[in-house]
């Protein structure tokens, strides 16, 4: 077979390049033909076609010895089927002008059809070692100086090791990777860097990210001075069907190439395999396999993980304390006994169609309620506040070993401009620090427009979330009625199906399904919205462009999962008036009210739909659609095929991943955190759920990148970017909404009240602090009669000789001289709330920060790591470039001895 001939890198190459930008400006200017005075395919440099060699797992040209580092993937316009022949002619052009610049600056190009359809052709990419050592460069890509020999510091304790021996994954499998001391890779100083073998000194991720730079910068057309360039237009414009790296081997057995390190077989062996749910991450494999981006994603999830199981714990245990105790919750036994709750009528809580009721038919769920709303529920709230400073601080900790050990400490230095940004760059300015000239994409009122129309449009669409909320809501008030009609209405309250299905408990189960149904399908069109503004407001870096859509999605998916939760906790059952004066919605719908226990049930009853649907939902779209799509796609070849298929062509017939694939998995993991800490006191079994979740999340995510999608293009990432003071700003606001929900939302603080208080004279008649007569203490009443002249409401004829009912409320009965306004017992409860708000705020916040201040960012000793490997580093380069100055010196020296002795002899002759 004969070889591609070789070609030069352009001069602009040959010499170090202070100003990227300069280079980027003349990366594919080679060749920017016209694509209308091109005569033939001949005025292209292209790729040669080579027949497939019947090597299945081979990772190289058909000559055995140029690695494929990419493939891009096209569909043959001359086998095409259509009438659109203009169409199919200048993407041809187009993808014909583009591989001619590849192979213009060093990339080398081999093409190939496709085994299973002739329409497809495979073009392998390869980028030879002085392409690399060039680009290296431009990126300032750490390298291997030498290996390291600082140690690390093992445990003490043998029988923790032996422990975490177990749990670990096994050495002898999965070798730990030999630790280097690093560098920005410079070319003249290439003698300085640990080259043993230069096939192995760029491994495999980092020649498909340079190859890939490289993709994202070649130019293909020049129209009017408009340059188009890059790998990501020409596959949304369908030129190109598909551009990836290749994995390595088949994840259910290991290649048959020898040479093949096989690290896809193993990652899916001992971390996506099932039976490795038990074991720690391989985070070093994982992160040299897909990347640091990757590998950072997996070890914050994994150490979320591990901080939840503590909180799991003591949130099993306050759910045992409240449901063992539950028989000795006297206010439930008041509302269940007969004589109490059952003598109870409560008045109606709308108008005209809603009956009386007793009290006792919230039996069950008041029964429920002191699982919930126990002191063990008080415990939990301060512990998860304490909690999850912990998380935050110790992340930051173990973050910065990653840094470390990854080499991304100073990764922000090496970060380049976006392609999509540098294509827009036609503004030329005098930057202020250098005095010379850039380019910019707009200018400063330029800049002012598109942040004004962006926050615009972002306020816009969180205004149609609220307003989706306000239907939710007026669904309720309308349904509730409904209900209140058609359910059982027997006053005395032995019907069966109403003992468990109230109006209330109807409503709420109801209203909560189609919530979460609509945030559903709200969520799939604010994505596209968020990426829509986020690509018009154009970030610079990568980086940018991620924490610009990060903070956009966040608040969309704020208001949208959270919002029905704050409905109900804070706003639900607080503003309804009494019987005779209601206050009404929009002026048609009469405000809801909680049960006489609260609405802390309700609360739980939309966490628990929620928090379970999502985690089922996503499951189904990230487990369920991949494989289908990938068993159809099997289906459709030929049977029997994949053993002579090549592996790019097996890896092509995978899912394509996205882009901002990992960033949907940090979104759906910073909503669960959202709701294991804004809304714990409700609900103490959530850290549980989130636990049990995110072990097969962890498992889930691994197989899916293991065998159901092609190979992620490796990335760099110093840390998990804008999630962290996300979170951070979830702690602080989490403090607050669970000191109001114990407050506001469950009866907690009422019942202190009366019982310190209100049992006890002068308010009350018992002679020891006691919980007996809290029900009724609780519950106002209303005259019947005074419906007819103060509501809408008509007579009632259900109530026999009764005249008053009783309702949820603290006021004074009807011939007070200051009937139906609150009286004493309301304002010191309100004052009880207050007090404990600002309370356990202050005591919380003061730990959270004592606990910041103590726990420092970076450790001691990984602060001495970094600090040791850097004074070696610089030491290791100024030693060697001393010994080249003095032997270049030496050289310099003899020369001109000789010259002068040359120039002496003949005189003194």
């Amino acid at each position: 077979m004969e070889k591609l001939p070789k070609t030069n890198i352009p001069e602009i190459f040959k010499r170090k390049q202070s100003n990227l930008v300069g280079v980027l400006e003349n990366l594919g200017q080679t060749i920017i033909p016209d694509l209308g005075s091109l005569e033939s395919q001949h005025d292209f440099r292209t790729p040669e076609f080579e027949e497939f060699n019947g090597k299945s797992d081979s990772l190289f040209f058909n000559d055995g010895q140029r690695r494929i580092d990419f493939v891009l993937v096209y569909e043959d316009e001359s086998r095409k089927e259509t009438s659109k022949k203009g169409t199919n002619e200048k993407q041809r052009r187009k993808r014909q002008a583009y591989e001619s610049n590849l192979i213009c600056h060093g990339l080398q190009l081999e093409a190939t059809r496709s085994v299973l359809d002739d329409k497809l052709v495979f073009v392998k990419v390869h980028a030879p070692w002085e392409v690399l050592c060039t680009y290296a460069e431009i990126m300032h890509i750490k390298l291997p100086l030498k290996p390291n020999d600082l140690k690390n510091r093992s445990s003490a304790f043998g029988t923790l090791n032996w422990f975490t021996k177990v749990l670990s994954v096994d050495e002898s499998i999965i070798k730990p990777e030999q630790e280097f001391f690093t560098a920005p890779f410079e070319k003249n100083r290439m003698n300085d860097f640990y080259i043993v073998d230069r096939d192995a000194f760029f491994n495999p991720a980092t020649r498909s990210r340079i190859v890939y730079f490289i993709l994202s910068r070649v130019k293909y057309q020049l129209i009017n001075n408009v340059s188009k360039f890059g790998i990501n237009r020409l596959v949304n414009s369908g030129i190109y069907k598909a551009a990836f790296p290749l994995h390595d081997c088949k994840f259910r057995r290991q290649s048959e190439d020898p040479s093949c390190p096989n690290e896809r077989y193993l990652l899916y062996r001992e971390w996506a395999h099932p039976r490795s749910i038990y074991k720690k991450q391989p985070l070093d494999l994982i992160r040299k396999y897909y990347g640091e981006k990757i590998g950072i994603y997996f070890a914050w999830l994994g150490y979320y993980t591990q901080m939840l199981l503590l909180a799991a714990v003591v949130g099993v245990a306050c759910f045992l304390y409240g449901y063992l105790n539950q028989d000795n919750c006297t206010w439930s036994k008041e509302v269940c006994h007969p004589d109490i709750g059952g003598k109870i009528i409560m008045c109606p809580q709308c108008d005209r169609l809603c009956p009386f009721w007793k009290l006792n038919i919230t039996c069950e769920s008041s029964k429920k309620l002191c699982i919930f709303d126990s002191f063990g529920t008080l415990v939990f709230a301060v512990f998860m506040g304490v909690w999850v400073t912990l998380f935050l601080e110790f992340w930051k900790r173990r973050q910065a070993e990653l840094e470390y050990e990854w080499d991304t400490v100073e990764l922000q230095q090496e970060e380049q401009a976006r392609p999509e940004y540098e294509a827009r760059c036609t503004h030329v300015v005098i930057n202020e620090i250098t005095q010379e000239e850039e380019r910019i994409p707009f200018t400063a009122w330029g800049k002012c427009i598109r942040i004004t129309l962006c926050a615009s449009a972002v306020f816009f669409w969180i205004l149609l979330i609220i307003a989706s909320v306000i239907g939710i809501i007026v669904y309720r008030l309308s349904v509730f009625i409904v209900f209140s009609a058609k359910l059982p209405k027997n006053i005395n309250g032995t019907d069966p199906i109403q003992k468990y299905l109230t109006p209330q408990t109807a409503t709420s189960i109801t209203a909560s399904i189609i919530s979460f149904i609509i945030i559903m399908i709200l969520n799939t069109i604010y994505e596209k919205v968020a990426i829509m503004i986020t690509n018009f407001e154009l970030p610079r870096t990568q980086t940018d462009y991620e924490n610009s859509l990060t903070m956009k999605m966040f608040l969309f998916q704020f208001v949208n999962y959270y919002s029905s939760c704050f409905y109900i906790a804070f706003f639900k059952g607080k503003f309804v008036g009494y019987p005779g004066d209601p206050v009404y919605w929009l002026g048609k719908y009469r405000n809801e009210e909680c049960d006489p226990g609260g609405c802390l049930l309700e609360l739980t009853t939309q966490l628990t739909i929620i928090m379970g649907g999502k985690a089922i939902w996503n499951n189904i779209q990230e487990v369920l659609l991949p494989w289908i799509m990938n068993l159809i796609g099997r289906f459709h070849r030929v049977s029997g095929s994949e053993k002579i298929t090549p592996r790019w062509e097996q890896d092509y017939h995978l899912q394509p991943m996205g882009k901002l694939g990992l960033f949907y998995e940090y979104l759906e993991m910073i909503i669960q955190f959202g709701f294991v800490t804004l809304f714990v006191a409700s609900f103490p079994l959530a850290p549980l759920l989130a636990l049990v979740n995110n072990i097969l999340e962890i498992r889930v995510d691994a197989w899916k990148l293991t065998t159901q999608f092609r190979r992620l293009v490796p990335e760099k990432a110093q840390d998990i970017g804008a999630w962290q003071p996300i979170m951070q700003g979830i702690a602080i606001l989490a403090v607050v909404t669970n000191a109001m929900i114990i407050a506001f939302t469950s009866d907690m603080i009422p019942r202190l009240v009366y019982y310190w208080s209100f049992s006890v004279p002068p308010y009350g008649d018992h002679t020891s602090y006691t919980m007996e007569g809290y029900i009724n203490n609780t519950l106002s009443i209303f005259k019947v009669a005074d419906f007819k002249n103060k509501s809408k409401g008509n007579p009632y004829s259900e109530l026999g000789n009764h005249t008053t009912c009783r309702y949820r409320d603290f006021r004074y009965p009807p011939g007070h001289p200051q009937e139906y306004k609150h009286n004493i017992y309301y304002w010191h409860v309100i004052a009880a709330k207050l007090a404990f708000i600002i309370v356990m705020e202050h005591v919380i916040y003061s730990v959270k920060f004592f606990i910041s201040y103590a726990i420092p960012d970076v450790s001691k000793r990984t602060k001495s790591k970094i600090q040791r490997e850097k004074y070696l580093t610089q030491k290791l380069l100024h030693e060697n470039h001393l010994k080249d100055m003095t032997k270049n010196m030496g050289v310099i020296a003899e020369r001109m001895i000789e010259a002068v002795d040359n120039n002496l002899r003949p005189k003194l002759e």
